[in-house]
C-alpha cells in the first residue's frame, strides 16, 4: 500500500542530497579560487610562484562531482518513487554508501592539497 508518508521522506532525502551537491560545487569553487588567491598574493609579496598542484582542476572536478551528486540524487529519487507506487519497499543502500566514500575521499585529497600549498 503507498503511504503518502513515505513519498515525504523520499522527498527529504532528495532535498538533503540536493543540499549536499550545492554545497560541494560551492566548495569547488572556493578551492579553486584559493590557488588564485594563494597566485596573487605570492605576486604581491614578491615571491616566486611555484605551484605543483593546481587547485582549479581540483575545484572544478570537486563542482563536477557535486553536480554528479544532484544528477544520481534525482534519477535515485524517481527510482524510490517508483518503487513505493509498485508496492516494493526494497530500496539498496550502495548507491549512497558509494557517494559517501567518494565524497570522503575527495574531502580528504581536497585537504592534502591545501595543507600542501599553505605550508609549502
Amino acid at each position: 500500500m503507498f503511504d503518502p508518508k513515505d513519498l515525504l521522506a523520499a522527498e527529504r532525502t532528495l532535498l538533503a542530497w540536493l543540499r549536499t551537491g550545492i554545497a560541494l560545487m560551492g566548495f569547488g569553487f572556493v578551492v579553486a579560487r584559493f590557488g588564485l588567491f594563494l597566485r596573487e598574493l605570492a605576486h604581491a609579496g614578491g615571491h616566486v610562484v611555484s605551484q605543483r598542484v593546481d587547485s582549479g582542476w581540483i575545484g572544478t572536478l570537486v563542482a563536477a562531482s557535486g553536480v554528479g551528486v544532484n544528477v544520481w540524487a534525482s534519477l535515485r529519487h524517481r527510482a524510490i518513487v517508483r518503487r513505493l507506487r509498485a508496492g516494493s519497499m526494497d530500496i539498496g543502500t550502495a548507491g549512497p554508501v558509494t557517494v559517501g566514500l567518494a565524497t570522503s575521499v575527495t574531502g580528504v585529497v581536497v585537504v592534502g592539497v591545501l595543507v600542501a600549498a599553505v605550508w609549502r
